[in-house]
């Protein structure tokens, strides 16, 4: 936490600068950069492994992209879909619940007058949900993976969910894998990751800096 909030007020190209790196004029092909810049800057040992980033401390690191007003700009991804149901059974035993278990999140500017180099990260916050909002996330939760294990996936769209969604999360629609339709036949379909809304996480940090 003395690393992370160290790195408050300062910008992307003070912090990239430490560790020898240059900032990417756009992000648009450069997507999770900033994420590996904080990981690497905070010591994060995970990887792509599916284990909190921080892993003898069982702590996940999220970025939070803000406006001007400090609201999340977007979605936050969490993880990747089991799109087979029966390898999550229960809301304790599954991934979301995992990586939401002790979150650090991690404020960042994101407006787009702001050149890439010169945004700022804000006061980090270590969190974990409180019995309610942990409450929302498995009601959802149980209601995605319920239409997974009966074959509907189809039918779930980004709408579904009040503070946990499911959207597509591929490099292209070429990038298909395979699930069960409501017959039990394999059928080819988009990967899908679980998304936080932003109404989730703008009551994340109002309770923090409000």
């Amino acid at each position: 936490m003395q690393r992370s909030h160290a790195l408050a007020g300062l910008t992307l190209s003070e912090i990239a600068s430490r560790h020898q790196l240059r900032v990417p004029t756009r992000l648009h092909h450069a997507k999770g950069w900033i994420g590996q810049l904080l990981e690497q800057c905070l010591g994060a040992t995970a990887g792509t492994a599916a284990a909190p980033d921080f892993q003898s401390l069982g702590i996940e690191l999220k970025t939070i992209p803000v406006n001007r007003l400090g609201q999340p700009k977007e979605s936050t991804y969490v993880c990747t879909v089991p799109l087979h149901g029966e390898a999550e059974a229960c809301w304790q035993d599954s991934w979301v619940r995992g990586k939401l278990a002790c979150v650090l999140w991690l404020p960042i500017e994101a407006d787009s007058q702001i050149p890439i180099e010169a945004r700022r990260i804000g006061t980090a916050i270590l969190w974990s949900p409180s019995a309610q909002q942990e409450q929302c996330l498995q009601q959802d939760w149980e209601e995605h993976m319920e239409l997974i294990q009966c074959g509907r996936i189809q039918e779930i769209s980004a709408h579904h969910g009040t503070c946990l969604q499911i959207r597509p999360k591929a490099a292209n629609k070429k990038a298909l894998c395979t699930t069960t339709d409501e017959d039990g036949l394999p059928v080819q379909t988009l990967p899908r990751g679980f998304y936080l809304r932003p109404s989730f996480t703008a009551e994340i940090l109002r309770q923090q800096y409000c």
